[in-house]
């Protein structure tokens, strides 16, 4: 699987924390160092806490879907440095909460 490094986008599909559904929304990704990361600035989205209570998702990019396990960054340099790929604006420097998808191999 190869990306250019930087933001794309994305369709992400989670499992419904309390229905077991699938959701899938459009987002806008980063790519970096192999793995993908989506980030919000409010934390309550349905997305990322179905994400946060079910790890296993789906991303489509283009033609391509693949699963991966995610979870949350805890490093908040990490976070920050995802935030000045994904935007160019003043909301590069606005805290954010980073979900970082490894995919499966």
């Amino acid at each position: 699987m190869k990306f250019k490094e930087g933001p794309l986008t994305s369709i992400l599909v989670t499992t419904g924390r309390r229905t077991g559904k699938e959701h899938a929304v459009e987002l806008r990704a980063v790519f970096h160092d192999g793995k993908f990361y989506f980030s919000r600035r409010n934390p309550n989205s349905d997305w990322l806490k179905n994400a946060i209570a079910i790890p296993l998702v789906k991303i489509t990019i283009n033609d391509t879907t693949f699963l991966g396990y995610a979870s949350l960054v805890k490093d908040k340099k990490l976070a920050k440095k995802i935030s000045s790929m994904k935007y160019t604006d003043r909301r590069a420097e606005e805290s954010r909460t980073v979900l970082e998808v490894i995919p499966c191999e």
